[in-house]
């Protein structure tokens, strides 16, 4: 089976001695497997195109109609095929009203294999499964990769999405810096592209509609495949903690400002916050100034994930994590500050495309997820539905993440028979 083939192309590509990956946007893991996404789209001969915000996206393009023009229209499909990258604008026209399916192929931190890669790998194996059934699009069929949908190096989750939606201002987008204080311009302009251009694309918003495949993430699915019904409103918040730094030997107890104090007694107060409020609330994510073994530190920022089934209790947890961070802060006379760095509303999926998806598969099992997808982003714009493949580990983002052969194969059958009922009928 192409799946097979395909992932095991694709699996040592950012893959550290520990199991988990490292694939970040715009680094060399990032290029070898935007590399592998082209040398795939291209050894089918769909026409491959890189947009102005950083997603790729393969398109299987509708034989066009016998009439004037049409050799021309075939000609020129043709050698996009066999070249690669296309900014034809009469292409962007004839794939309005689409069919586009696709993931990511970013990482977090050790991350597992399957968070992202799943959904791209069984978009191509799908197209191939049609095209064995001898089945053709009606409409176009695009299959696409979206940048920095984990957030992992800029900070800002489904970015390649947010940008094509207009969900991000561009300037703020250019502006953003990686803990090496690179910035996503310079990122960017070092991998060819141009930061100036980024920004809504309204004729990517043109399709018809976007089915995301995605490995569950959790073990609520008792099932091969199921299709998602919500995404739980969740955002990203970040403390920053301002003390003195000052030495570890010689500061008395009661002379410090030690910003550490505070940040310790708010990790505390977000999980009792979220156990309150119904929600799930982590702090992940620390950087601590000038994080030397016998330096008090002068300054601590640290990142807080809330989500819930409902935006009041995502907005109860921060607002009781952010009053236990005041209070401890008051007590160490250290000051701390609160910034919103991203949040998305629930999201409840396209409900007729939703339900037609379940329709074709047969009524699987239907149920909401806690995780953010480009899905999520892309929803308040065009119809979105998502599916999940099992995950009997129940782990993910960290190496154990896992979907068994015979689910994957599940997902790209489900899919295919989704994508023919779409694109094809």
């Amino acid at each position: 089976m192409a799946f097979e083939e395909m992932w095991e192309a694709l699996r040592p590509i950012g893959r550290g001695d520990g199991g988990g990956y490292r694939r970040f946007s715009w680094t060399a893991a990032d290029r070898e497997c935007r590399d592998w996404f082209a040398q795939e789209a291209r050894s089918r001969g769909l026409a491959l195109d890189q947009d102005r915000n950083g997603n790729l996206l393969a398109w299987w393009d509708v034989e066009p109609e016998p009439g004037p023009g049409a050799a021309d229209m075939v000609a020129g499909a043709a050698s996009i095929a066999a070249g690669g990258i296309t900014g034809d604008p009469m292409a962007g026209r004839m794939r309005r009203d689409a069919v586009l399916t696709g993931s990511h192929l970013d990482s977090v931190p050790d991350g597992g294999a399957y968070d992202g890669p799943l959904g791209v790998v069984s978009a191509l194996a799908a197209i191939d499964l049609l095209r064995e059934r001898g089945v053709s699009p009606r409409r176009p069929l695009g299959v696409a990769v979206f940048a920095e949908e984990e957030g992992a190096r800029f900070g800002v989750a489904c970015l390649g999405s947010r940008l094509v939606t207009g969900a991000i201002d561009p300037a703020r987008a250019r502006g953003l810096r990686d803990a090496d204080g690179v910035t996503w311009a310079a990122a960017m302009e070092a991998q060819g592209y141009d930061p100036e251009l980024i920004g809504p694309d309204p004729d990517l918003l043109s399709i018809n509609c976007y089915v995301e495949l995605h490995v569950e993430q959790g073990r609520a699915l008792n099932a091969p495949v199921g299709v998602a019904s919500a995404i739980w409103p969740h955002g990203r918040w970040r403390f920053d903690f301002t003390g003195e730094g000052n030495h570890a030997g010689t500061t008395l107890l009661g002379d410090r400002r030690d910003p550490m104090l505070p940040f310790a007694r708010t990790v505390l107060a977000a999980r009792d916050a979220a156990e309150h409020n119904d929600a799930v609330a982590t702090m992940g994510k620390v950087r601590i100034t000038p994080n030397g073994v016998n330096a008090i530190p002068s300054s601590v920022q640290a990142w807080l994930d809330a989500r819930a089934p409902s935006e009041a209790a995502v907005r109860a947890t921060v607002a009781r994590t952010l009053s236990a961070a005041e209070e401890a802060a008051g007590w160490d006379g250290v000051e701390v500050a609160l910034t919103e760095e991203s949040y998305t509303e629930v999201v409840e999926f396209h409900t007729a495309l939703r339900d037609r998806l379940a329709k074709t598969l047969g009524d699987p099992p239907v149920l909401p997820t806690g995780a953010g997808h480009d899905a999520g982003i892309l929803s308040a714009h065009v119809p979105t539905a998502m599916l999940f493949v099992r995950n009997p580990t129940g782990v993910s983002h960290a190496p154990s993440e896992y979907a068994s052969p015979e689910d994957c194969h599940a997902g790209v059958v489900a899919l295919a028979d989704v994508l023919e009922e779409l694109a094809c009928r």
